[in-house]
Formats: C-alpha cells, structure tokens, sequence
C-alpha cells in the first residue's frame, strides 16, 4: 500500500529538482528547501520539502510545525540525533549543520515567523508542544559553491534567477504588510542585500578578470558592468539605512528603484557574458 504523504512529498521533489526549486502547488511563490536528513533508527537518507525563513549570514530557519501535529515530524527528529544535513535550494546545495533554537533565541526568530505569516502561530495554537525552530548552518567548504547547472552560462542565469525570485517575494511581501516594517521582512531584505553584495563581489574579484583574460574584446562590457556594481551597490545602501527605520512606505520606493536597476543589469550580463562562459 502506497503512503499518501510520502507520494504527495515525492511530486514535490520530482517537481523541485526538475525546475531549478519552482513547484506548484500548496508551495507555490514560498521559500521551499529540500531538506535531507539522516535516519534516527534507520540510518538511511530522508528528503523532506520544507518551508524556510531567511535569517541572515550562513543560516537559514526551519520550523518543525507538521501542520500542528501532536508530534513532531520525522526530519526534525532525525536531525536532533543525526545534526549533519543536506540542503537543497534548488540552485545550490550544501552539507549544513542544525541546531535547535532554545529560550529567547527560539522565541525571537517565531514571533518574527507568526507576524509575517500567520499560519505559524495557527499550528502552535493547535498543539501542546512548543514548535521547534532550527537553525541550519551552511557548512564552509573550499572551491566554488555547488550550484546544479549543466554550463557556467547556466549557473549564471541560474543564480541570477535566484536574486529575481526573492526580490519578487520581498515585494510581495510589502504590498501586503501594513504601514508598519515587520521584523521578519527587515531580515528578508538584509539577507537578499549581503547576497547580492557577495554575488557582485565575486564576479568582481574572479569571473570578471577571467573572462577578461581570455576575451579582451569584452572589456567594454566588463567595465560596464563593473560600473553597475557600484550604482546597485550604493542603491543597497540606501536600503539598508531606509531597512532601520520601521516605515514600510519609505521602502518600498528604494526596493523598486534596486528592483529596475538590477533587473537591467542582470539581463545585460546575461547577454553579454553567457556566451562567452560557455565558449570558455
């Protein structure tokens, strides 16, 4: 007899891996990992599609709700005896180290998951036990980041997806918050600002100059671009100031003027430099 739960989770995954993190669905426009996690008893590899919150720096949040359940759910035990897991983010993929939030720590990062979602706070209404929150630490490894493209060109465009994905979810996000900036959203748009701030500052120190050792005719552009780091760079810090205020109607201009500033450099990027990288 088939499990419904399990077949349901397994279209998930098949539908995750299939389209670079994009499903439909209950999970469609969310923040979706796949979350793979080692037996308690068993000892055998568990993947899990799981909802996640951004929260700054190396580590992402996971909350252990089963829908409200009496019971905590499988991964978040297998994790609790075996910490080492594998993360999935459709693009990347990375070993991470987890870690149960506790006390004041755990208290903070679910108040900031219950006031930007409700439903959060619906499962813990619905049980007895405290939901747990995890942290999942991204472990540091030497080389590149293992991102899951067929061509250099492909991860480019791939990561570049990425940056749209999140910043189409923060300003969905603030059409439908109130005129109050919420914690939570504060951490969303801090944690895309360092990703793109690393994203930029890595081509700047390494793909650029590769590419311009091999292809000296791209200079023009790769001084465009260059140029272009530094505009998107000072618009992300003109956010970030706006970001420690609590007026969500100060930011949400400074996010569209990122939003059409990077949506135009991105594709100018990706038409100038993909064809060189996958001739590279």
């Amino acid at each position: 007899m088939t499990n419904p739960i399990q077949d349901f989770n397994q279209r998930i995954i098949d539908e995750f891996r299939a389209h670079h993190g994009r499903v439909g669905g209950p999970f469609e426009g969310g923040r979706l990992i796949l979350l793979t996690t080692t037996g308690a008893r068993t000892g055998t590899p568990h993947t899990t599609p799981v909802g996640y919150l951004p929260d700054g720096g190396d580590r992402i949040l996971v909350i252990a709700s089963a829908g409200g359940s009496p019971r905590h759910p499988d991964w978040y035990r297998n994790l609790v005896a075996h910490p080492q897991v594998t993360v999935e983010s459709g693009v990347f993929t990375y070993e991470a180290k987890a870690v149960v939030l506790a006390g004041e720590e755990r208290d903070r990062a679910f108040a900031r998951a219950a006031e930007s979602d409700r439903g959060w706070a619906a499962y813990q209404e619905k049980t007895d036990r405290v939901l747990p929150v995890v942290a999942l630490h991204e472990i540091a490894r030497p080389g590149p980041p293992n991102i899951n493209a067929s061509s250099p060109g492909e991860a480019i465009r791939l990561v570049h997806d990425v940056f749209r994905r999140e910043l189409a979810l923060i300003r969905k996000e603030l059409s439908a918050g109130t005129s109050t900036l919420g914690a939570q959203l504060r951490v969303n748009c801090l944690t895309f600002c360092q990703g793109l701030h690393n994203h930029h500052t890595g081509e700047d120190v390494a793909m650029f100059p590769f590419l311009a050792d091999r292809h000296p005719e791209a200079a023009p552009a790769i001084d465009r671009l260059r140029t272009e780091h530094e505009r998107i760079a000072a618009l992300v810090e003109e956010l970030r100031q706006t970001l420690s205020g609590t007026d969500l109607d100060a930011v949400r201009p400074e996010v569209d003027r990122l939003t059409t500033e990077l949506e135009a450099h991105l594709m100018y990027e990706e038409e100038q430099l993909i064809p060189l990288l996958d001739r590279a």
